[in-house]
Formats: C-alpha cells, sequence, structure tokens
C-alpha cells in the first residue's frame, strides 16, 4: 500500500465526509461531461495560498478506486509535490519524457499503491517549463497517456503565477479550479478565468476546500 500522507485522507481516512466529498466531486465531473469522455483534465488553484489540500492526487485515488486505470501527472515544473507525497523517487519523470532521455516504448510510469493508479513524477526541473508543457511533444504524450488509462488527471502550478496551467488545460478537456476558503482573493479567481479564456481553455468547475463544514469539498 502507499505510504499514507495527512493530505491523502482518502487513504488515511477512507469512510471520512471528507473522503466522500471527493467521491461526490469524481461523480460530478463525469455528469458534466455526458456529451463527451473526460479523458484528461488539469488540477491547479487560481493562486498560491498556504498549504493546499492535494485535490489532485485525492481525486486520483477515489476515481482508482471507482475501478478506472488512473495516471496522474505531475506536470508542476517549479514546486512538484506528488514524488513526496506518495514516497517515490522525484526522477526519471515527465521531463525525462520531454528531453528524450525515456526508452522510446517505455514511460517510466510508477506504481503508487492504489490498485490502478500510476504516478508519472515530474523529473528534473527544467529552466523552461511553459515552453515545454506546450510542445508537441507534450501533446504526444498527453495522446499516449489516453491511450494507457482511462483518465489522465494532471497537477499544475498557479494558473496566475505562470501560464503552465493554461497551456495544459488547453491541451486537455479543460481545468478543475481549486479554492481555499478564507486564503483565495477574488481578485485571484477573476484573473484566473480571464487567463483560462484568452487561452481558450473549459473551466470544468470550481472546488471550494476548508469551507465551514467540517473542510468539506462543495461549491462544484
Amino acid at each position: 500500500m502507499a505510504q499514507s500522507t495527512p493530505n491523502l485522507v482518502t487513504l488515511t481516512d477512507p469512510t471520512s465526509e471528507v473522503a466522500e466529498a471527493y467521491r461526490a466531486l469524481r461523480v460530478n465531473l463525469a455528469f458534466t461531461s455526458l456529451d463527451r469522455d473526460l479523458q484528461a483534465f488539469v488540477v491547479a488553484p487560481p493562486a498560491v495560498a498556504g498549504l493546499e489540500p492535494n485535490v489532485a492526487a485525492n481525486l486520483a485515488v477515489v476515481t482508482a478506486q471507482a475501478g478506472l486505470q488512473v495516471c496522474l501527472v505531475d506536470a508542476d515544473l517549479r514546486r512538484p509535490t506528488l514524488h513526496t507525497l506518495f514516497d517515490v523517487a522525484q526522477e526519471p519523470g515527465l521531463t525525462t519524457v520531454m528531453l528524450g532521455q525515456a526508452e522510446p516504448d517505455a514511460l517510466p510510469l510508477v506504481p503508487t499503491g492504489v490498485p490502478g493508479l500510476s504516478l508519472l513524477p515530474s523529473g528534473a526541473l527544467p529552466p523552461n517549463p511553459a515552453d515545454i508543457l506546450g510542445s508537441q511533444r507534450m501533446k504526444d504524450l498527453l495522446e499516449r497517456l489516453k491511450a494507457m488509462a482511462d483518465v489522465v488527471i494532471l497537477q499544475a502550478p498557479p494558473v496566475t503565477v505562470a501560464v503552465d496551467a493554461a497551456v495544459l488545460a488547453a491541451q486537455t478537456d479543460g481545468l478543475l479550479l481549486v479554492v481555499r476558503t478564507g486564503h483565495t482573493r477574488h481578485d485571484r479567481v477573476a484573473q484566473a478565468k480571464e487567463l483560462l479564456e484568452r487561452f481558450h481553455a473549459r473551466i470544468l468547475g470550481t472546488v471550494l476546500t476548508d469551507a465551514p463544514r467540517h473542510g468539506l469539498l462543495t461549491g462544484y
């Protein structure tokens, strides 16, 4: 089993209200995409707002627990965290593939201990994340991942910090915006929305975390 951490509440306390809220979020996402399959999407906050609950990882866990094959990608090439969360090596990973340093027919996917869930860590941090994420090689990688998994979830840096999240959202089925109660400013949410619209990226919905009711995910 993957190492349990406080941020992975879906593993540490699977019967809790918060874990159930993640399962409800998974179902809500499915219902928003009845007209087409939601194969790949990005999860990111509008701006840095302190310690963010790891929505992407917990959502990936409950999606895999629902019987789907899931690939979780750490596409935050500025401050990656998923390798630490799942207690695996940061390299090789996404940048290894992007720089052509991986075996042509193999991807450095790492088992997480959760059946059906694999992780593609960030790899070494590059000097030009946006260029890498917006490249044709990244588009090709996304197609490979979608052929291997039912759902691909990409964790990205805050939308207003860099264009990385918007660039990725434009190449996928959209972006799920993570807003933290009492920390995320309204103007940052508006800026994120404007930037995503500029890139013609679809906003799948908004997740409100640290809400008064026991910190449940609400506001989708």
